[in-house]
């Protein structure tokens, strides 16, 4: 089986979808005169402006829902194996995979704001890629292929990476203790103890729904990521003298890279995709979630959010590994051998024990027990949030057949997670994230050749940035959005807002005229 999983994933992972993200994200950021540079203090301003209403979450929690997608195993687990198997070199791809992704993040989450719908059982905002397949291509067929696969991908593929993470970074600090005999497999009790806890929570969070989940990413989110930089930063400045050495390391190795050019590439992509989601077509679930009066308000949040998570979480942990030396490079030579060994031999690339490491250095056992608390939240969230995707798609797919086959779909969704979790839980590390890497590259597949296409057909969220920008230089006080007046089709909800907003201010009009 572990066999087969890593063809296919070699097949998914080639070199056509790596250069197709890459691609993709330099082609949108050109037509977009590269907003991620030009609108930055705009981003900034708009993550603290929305606010949420009875039917959506604000900007903000919105913004910590995806982060909490976004800030996971890939940016603690996953970038320690991006330069455990590509070199120091695979950090600057996940850097341009960032810059480049957050316009490509732009397109999918605007969107997603410009597609969406009010469901009719929950009364909330649904939106996603799904939703804008079948109303921008008018292929519905389309919209039901990558709803099926994100359900697969978010609650089979993908669960289990950050449970492992979790459970590996608990034996680090805990060992396996005491182990039972579970159908013929020896399990130590501290990793049955982990997934115990993570599937207790897990279950009380999700009966709670969207704003349950929103409402404990707002806080656990900004909470972790900013107390995992704030160390970082510690350890970058008491070793401040290393950090050119670290950064000309980075850049250098980019291009001759120690474990070959296209080692460094295709590992820093593919974490890189992985970590910022950019392109991945799962954020857009949390944008469309957004109470916001222009879509593109939201999608130069979740531009913003990229920034976040890649050049910030995911380079702290870059700095932390790199300045502390705390890594080995596993290349393709025979028996074994390692391009580069710091650490000892057979340490878990693909897991948190590099960055454990290099706390451990600098902090002791304060630094370990500190990693393995940042991955169970870091890798809690991104369950949540992954399990929340899966919960849009089949509200997707059911939108149109009962309210009963949607609770029928929500409790196998729930089911199919719970036991996911509990699988990656108990098997090794390279064979679940050889899953997850799966799942990350169907939906990726299938959500950028898709807003590719909505864009070479209609270019709706480009149209939406221009008259977004159209009405900031003008100075309005309060932004509206007409698809209409824009040439955008079927973006029903808007339609309809445009259509009450006119009636108000008829009817205001109208008072006026009677006094």
């Amino acid at each position: 089986m572990e066999g087969l999983v890593n063809s296919v994933n070699g097949v998914i992972w080639s070199s056509a979808l790596i250069y197709l993200c890459l691609g993709a994200g330099l082609f949108f950021s050109i037509v977009t005169r590269f907003a991620q540079v030009r609108l930055f203090g705009e981003m900034i301003r708009l993550i603290f402006k929305g606010k949420a209403s009875r039917d959506g979450i604000s900007s903000f929690q919105a913004l910590t829902l995806s982060l909490a997608g976004r800030v996971g195993m890939g940016n603690i687990a996953g970038v320690a194996a991006a330069i455990g198997f590509g070199g120091p070199g695979a950090v600057f791809w996940m850097w341009v995979v960032g810059f480049l992704g957050a316009m490509t993040a732009y397109i999918e989450a605007t969107l997603a704001q410009i597609y969406k719908e009010k469901d009719a059982i929950t009364e909330q905002y649904r939106g996603g890629p799904a939703y804008y397949f079948e109303k921008a291509l008018g292929q519905r067929w389309y919209g039901i292929v990558f709803a099926i696969t994100a359900i697969i991908a978010l609650s089979i593929f993908l669960p289990g990476i950050q449970t492992n993470g979790v459970v590996n970074a608990v034996t680090q600090v805990m060992g396996e203790g005491t182990t039972l005999n579970i159908l013929g497999a020896d399990v130590g009790v501290m990793r049955l103890g982990a997934i115990a806890i993570i599937l207790i929570v897990f279950g009380i969070i999700i009966f709670g729904g969207i704003k349950r989940i929103a409402t404990f990413t707002e806080f656990v989110v900004p909470f972790m990521a900013i107390g995992y930089i704030i160390l970082a930063l510690i350890i970058m400045f008491s070793n401040f003298e290393m950090i050119p050495q670290v950064f000309g390391l980075i850049v250098s190795d980019a291009f001759t890279a120690q474990a070959g050019l296209g080692a460094a590439i295709g590992w820093g992509v593919k974490r890189g995709v992985y970590s910022s989601e950019a392109g991945q077509g799962t954020a857009p679930h949390a944008a469309a979630a957004a109470e916001v009066d222009h879509p593109a308000q939201q999608g130069l949040v979740q531009s913003f959010s990229v920034y976040i998570d890649t050049l910030l979480v995911c380079s702290a942990t870059a700095f932390m590994i790199l300045t502390m030396g705390t890594y080995n490079i596993q290349g393709t030579l025979p028996d074994g051998q390692y391009l580069v060994q710091n650490v000892v031999a057979g340490t878990e690339i693909n897991s948190p024990a590099f960055t454990q490491m290099a706390m451990e250095t600098v902090y002791g056992a304060f630094g370990n027990i500190f990693i393995a608390i940042a991955v169970f939240f870091f890798a809690f969230t991104t369950i949540l949030a992954n399990y929340y995707i899966a919960e849009v798609n089949v509200a997707y797919l059911t939108r149109y057949i009962s309210a009963k086959a949607n609770r029928i779909g929500l409790r196998l969704v729930k089911v199919l997670t719970m036991a996911m979790i509990a699988y990656g839980g108990l098997n090794s590390a390279g064979y679940i994230w050889a899953i997850g890497d799966i799942g990350v590259g169907l939906i990726a597949w299938l959500n950028i050749v898709g807003i590719l296409l909505i864009f070479f057909m209609a270019r709706p969220a480009l149209k939406a940035l221009k008259d977004y920008e159209a009405q900031r230089k003008a100075g309005v006080t309060r932004y509206t959005f007409d698809p209409a007046k824009l040439g955008i089709k079927n973006a029903f909800y808007w339609e309809e807002r445009q259509l009450e907003e006119q009636r108000v201010l008829k009817g205001s009009d109208l008072y006026k005229d009677t006094k």
